[in-house]
């Protein structure tokens, strides 16, 4: 490596002792697609001399063989290590490197700049503390620029460095960087990221990278290393009240139970007292454990392990905080939602929410807008596509230690998690808890579901069925209905068309409406199973999701899902009510099965082939399923 301490030679202990004691920069480069990040970058580490001699000599093949220099050095090649970076000149995943100066360590990471792989950004900019904005100097303010210096504010990144480059494509011109400089103010005063540094450089050439330019003599203000290397960390945490978001509960003997994770914020002493969240009990720190030995005092930023003085209930997930200042606690929030997914947001469906440590099941309502990045203006919207912003509601089915993002990044920061896939599909800033989830609590009730289903003599369930139109699922469900009425059970029967009726009247057959459809009679179906009913379910509930969301309502053994199997062929063609012929002719949209999926049951408690088991015989299998699981009890006495 080029760049060599002379402290190395030296005074080797010195020269650890000062590196070990360096700030940390991260940061990160964004912008529009082909303006120049990876250059940039990779210039600034040739120019450093932060290159191995093996970096430099497969630079020089590399260059040869796939440059786009004609023969001369390309300093992308240095981080686009993707054969398919390579073979388009562009950045799709983050590529992150470390290096370091006499002055400072640094963590870059090169961020794509195609619109497509925005949520990759969204990754690399999490943890950065500045950013360096690129725009190309012959095209000036574009759609991306302005997308990324939107999610840069949106992130709370403080530190902006607006990197103009390629200036030697425009003769080094003072107005052409004038120009973009006060195009680019205007738009960042309205996303507030009033205060940047405007630097005009060549990544290509190295103009303003770590020497002044002698090509640009007007420009008066640092280079991008020199600015690097001074710029004030804002390294505020410590300074902040106490949290640590609890990874691990460390039980390696009966005698050991330590509560393992990294301090998000504050410091903490031996014989502090804490506030365990979201429980609110209290205890004092007995001990601060590491593996180098107990410590008095640990900061933010450190990983370590605090046994307490009493024996509270604490687990992963929960948050360990001063208990002179806590933050709050709730189940409901006011967020901006980056999308990342191809399959849009879907209102009401649910998501894994991780908020630090903790997993919880949440669901978004409908967006109360979307932004519009080029003009910033708050659009309406059903739903959220790949890589909108918009700001939604979020519910929790547990309530959750937050802050506001921009106080604490750790507590105010989350991503959504497909359940199905395990896909992260969002990114997610809390901005405030609702004030419906501080004025909402439950209302403790003396009869519960047990006395109900007691009086009645059986066990409540629901049973749902699934199906595609015109399966048998109306047909079927109606002659369980019966036969249970005969054999004196308490029922009642949630037919899809009936309820579109009255409670649903309202919602069409889109794919958010067909979401909130399932929400709504799951919700009034664990409702009557708490007043000690066996609820039949009848609808087409096409997507796993929202049958996995219904199933969630419900107690071990209250769930019971009934696959009526059909074939698309067989049930098109009885269309009793025409419904098919009207989609295949393009007069009904969204149609299950034709223009609209339906997702089967992977592991239904029972399935029907209708192909094969007439209603009549279908309804008693499933009466008998029922007796078989102890549910169809004959009725107690008084």
């Amino acid at each position: 490596m080029a760049h060599v301490s002379d402290l190395i030679a030296t005074d080797i202990d010195r020269y650890l002792a000062q590196h070990q004691h360096k700030g940390l920069l991260r940061f990160i480069t964004c912008g529009s697609v082909d303006d120049g990040k990876s250059t940039l970058i990779g210039r600034l580490l040739y120019d450093a001399k932060m290159l191995f001699e093996d970096q430099l000599t497969a630079l020089a093949a590399d260059s040869k063989k796939v440059g786009t220099q004609g023969g001369e050095l390309d300093f992308a090649l240095l981080v686009d290590g993707l054969s398919a970076e390579r073979e388009q000149g562009i950045t799709i995943d983050v590529a992150y490197r470390f290096f370091s100066t006499d002055r400072r360590k640094f963590i870059v990471a090169d961020t794509p700049g195609h619109e497509q792989y925005t949520r990759n950004m969204v990754t690399g900019a999490s943890t950065a503390d500045l950013a360096v904005i690129l725009v190309d100097a012959r095209k000036g303010v574009l759609t991306q620029t302005r997308r990324h210096s939107y999610l840069v504010s949106l992130l709370g990144i403080r530190h902006v460095v607006l990197a103009v480059n390629k200036m030697d494509l425009v003769g080094y011109d003072r107005e052409i960087f004038a120009t973009i400089v006060a195009e680019y103010a205007d738009f960042a005063r309205q996303v507030g990221l009033s205060d940047f540094v405007a630097i005009p450089v060549s990544g290509l050439k190295g103009d303003n990278i770590l020497d002044r330019s002698p090509a640009m003599p007007w420009y008066a203000g640092p280079t991008l290393m020199g600015h690097l290397e001074t710029v004030p960390i804002d390294d505020a945490l410590p300074e902040q009240p106490f949290r640590l978001p609890v990874q691990w509960v460390n039980r390696p003997n009966l005698d050991f139970r330590g509560f393992a994770g990294t301090i998000a914020s504050g410091t903490i002493s031996a014989g502090e007292r804490l506030r365990v969240l979201p429980s609110g009990r209290e205890s004092r720190v007995a001990r601060i454990v590491t593996a180098d030995g107990d410590l008095p005092r640990a900061v933010a930023g450190q990983s370590v392990t605090l046994t307490l003085e009493d024996e509270i209930d604490v687990s992963r997930g929960d948050v360990l905080a001063s208990a002179a200042a806590p933050p709050a606690v709730a189940d409901q929030f006011e967020t901006t939602i980056v999308w990342m997914a191809d399959e849009p947001l879907l209102p009401g469906r649910p998501y894994w929410l991780k908020l630090g440590t903790r997993q919880v099941s949440a669901t978004i309502t409908e967006p109360k807008y979307k932004v519009n990045v080029n003009t910033l203006e708050h659009l309406a919207a059903k739903k959220l596509g790949l890589n909108e912003i918009g700001v939604c509601n979020v519910s929790l089915d547990h309530p959750v230690a937050f802050e506001h993002y921009a106080a604490n990044r750790d507590l105010g920061g989350f991503i959504l998690v497909d359940r199905l896939t395990n896909a992260t599909v969002g990114a997610g800033m809390i901005h405030f808890a609702l004030r419906r989830s501080q004025n909402i609590h439950w209302q403790a009730l003396d009869v519960t579901k047990a006395s109900r289903a007691a009086l009645k003599g059986q066990q409540p369930c629901v049973l749902w069925f699934t199906g595609l139109s015109g399966a048998g699922k109306s047909t079927i469900a109606n002659l369980v209905d019966k036969q249970l009425l005969a054999l004196g059970r308490h029922t009642y029967l949630l037919d899809g068309d009936n309820v579109r009726h009255g409670l649903n009247r309202d919602l069409g057959f889109t794919d958010e409406d067909r979401v909130e459809n399932i929400r709504r009679v799951a919700e009034v179906a664990k409702l009557m199973v708490d007043a000690g009913l066996v609820v039949i379910v009848s609808f087409i509930s096409p997507f796993r999701a929202e049958r996995r969301m219904a199933r969630s309502l419900f107690g071990a053994g209250e769930f019971y899902e009934v696959h009526v199997d059909t074939p698309l062929a067989v049930a098109e063609s009885r269309d009793v009510k025409g419904l098919y012929a009207k989609a295949r002719r393009g007069e009904l949209r969204n149609f299950t099965g034709i223009d609209s999926p339906y997702e089967p049951p992977e592991n239904a408690e029972i399935r029907i082939d209708t192909t094969r088991t007439a209603p009549e015989d279908a309804a008693t299998l499933i009466v008998d399923a029922l007796r078989e699981a102890g549910l169809l009890e004959a009725p107690r006495g008084p």
